[in-house]
């Protein structure tokens, strides 16, 4: 087999320049840690990394996984039928490791989820996605861009934008500009407030952005709002930074 066939279902766009494959390789700066490759595809980035003694490429495209095997027989074992979504990754990966990858556009804010699930055992993540996706996560707050994702890993990684790559280095190519951004582990081991109620503030507050939070964040007040007297209630989410959010999280552990 010489050539794999692109799945608009799976959200394939192949990575078809070496030269930019390179510099996404070379953005990664936890080399000596054991690294996962999600989505290979053609293995262009693979190429650069089977030789790696802890590397395993999970993708879960039958087609993509049979040529990988057949490119590198001697390192089957690490080219692996897995969705990275549904997998449990403990066997592979026991302690910390980084994350590299081409991600599926249609499920890049899934990946970035189950990042933070693992948010203690994933200490980088070096990805290209879409560059609308890419500017959101990377942008501080203020800007209209600001939301969701950007608060929720900006609060446990320090997040850089890299490169933008154009839609002519795809097969077939996107009907957008992709964007490559570094995640790196911050030294936050745990927010001072009770994480899950700030996860669940943050997307209550950004699903009615338009909003002030005292409007958004009445739902999680139990009609109790009112006892809630901070003046970050009188802004929109996007004007909250990630300690703000936290202040706002603690008084809400107040409420009865």
């Amino acid at each position: 087999m010489t050539y794999i066939r692109p799945k608009k279902h799976l959200g394939q766009h192949f990575l078809t320049q070496k030269d930019i494959a390179s510099r996404i390789v070379n953005s990664l700066e936890s080399t000596s840690l054991p690294l996962l490759e999600i989505g290979p595809g053609t293995g262009v980035l693979t190429h650069q990394l089977i030789e790696k003694d802890h590397f395993y490429a999970l993708d879960v495209d039958h087609e993509s996984v049979e040529y990988l095997k057949n490119e590198w027989p001697d390192h089957q074992d690490k080219i692996l039928l897995q969705d990275f979504l549904r997998s449990d990754l403990s066997p592979l990966f026991p302690e910390k490791f980084a994350i590299i990858g081409n991600f599926p556009y249609n499920i890049s804010s899934q990946i970035f989820f189950k990042v933070l699930d693992m948010k203690n055992q994933v200490d980088e993540v070096v990805c290209m996605i879409q560059k609308e996706v890419a500017d959101r996560i990377a942008c501080p707050p203020g800007s209209k861009t600001y939301g969701i994702l950007s608060v929720l890993l900006q609060a446990y990684y320090s997040i850089e934008y890299l490169f933008t790559v154009h839609e002519n280095a795809f097969n077939p190519p996107p009907k957008v500009k992709s964007g490559v951004i570094r995640l790196k582990r911050n030294q936050t081991k745990k927010l001072d407030c009770d994480e899950k109620l700030f996860k669940q503030l943050v997307k209550a507050g950004f699903n009615h952005r338009r909003k002030t939070l005292r409007n958004s964040l009445k739902g999680m007040a139990n009609g109790n709002i009112d006892q809630i007297n901070s003046p970050l209630l009188t802004k929109r989410p996007e004007q909250l930074s990630i300690n703000d959010f936290v202040l706002l999280t603690r008084q809400f552990e107040t409420l009865p």
